[in-house]
């Protein structure tokens, strides 16, 4: 049976205070903020205003996004093939779906698809970002890529392409099919979802 995130939090904060307490407690801190999302993206002030949690849990608990980044970032390693687009979005997620601004990055892969680089390209504001068809095809070209996949963040959480998303998308199209590389998607990275622009049919 799954566990709640009540129950893996507890196991987590466990040390020092029975099951029953860390459960208790991992419950008030979940209710506190809001949920798992909000809680693991507190800063230590902000956790340790809780009873129960000193430096030891608040440094535990700040852990854990940076450990699921890592484990995500290691289903991409440099010169492996993707395995599948679930691993792709998850890593992304990993990456880029927790920030308060939008970033622009790039997947270069090789003609057998396997991973050369992931670049974060360009960084914005909560509005927008600007890009750089330019700059793109000149890193393609400087490690030999065969191909890019594009993905960006929402920071509203909402991963519906925007009309200026599917403007830009069109642009690096056409400037990397100049240069005889393909772009494989653009992934829109939202709050838990993504949209990917080539099942849209919008590339």
């Amino acid at each position: 049976m799954a566990r709640t995130d009540a129950e893996l939090l507890a196991i987590i904060i466990h040390s020092g205070c029975g099951t029953h307490a860390a459960l208790d407690l991992a419950s008030r801190l979940l209710s506190r903020f809001g949920g798992l999302r909000q809680l693991l993206h507190a800063n230590d002030d902000e956790l340790q205003q809780e009873c129960g949690i000193g430096i030891s849990r608040s440094e535990i608990i700040r852990a854990l996004p940076e450990l699921a980044q890592r484990y995500y970032e290691s289903s991409l390693p440099a010169g492996e093939a993707i395995k599948s687009p679930r691993d792709t979005e998850s890593y992304l997620h990993a990456r880029i779906g927790n920030l308060g601004h939008e970033l622009f990055c790039c997947l270069y892969l090789d003609n057998r698809h396997r991973v050369l680089r992931f670049d974060e390209m360009f960084r914005g504001t909560i509005d927008g970002t600007s890009v750089y068809p330019r700059e793109v095809v000149k890193e393609a070209l400087a490690i030999n890529a065969a191909a890019v996949i594009l993905a960006h963040n929402h920071p509203s959480g909402v991963a519906e392409p925007s009309q200026a998303d599917e403007r830009i998308t069109k642009r690096l199209k056409s400037a990397l099919g100049l240069v005889d590389i393909r772009l494989l998607d653009h992934l829109i990275i939202g709050n838990g979802e993504s949209t990917s622009m080539a099942s849209r049919g919008l590339l």
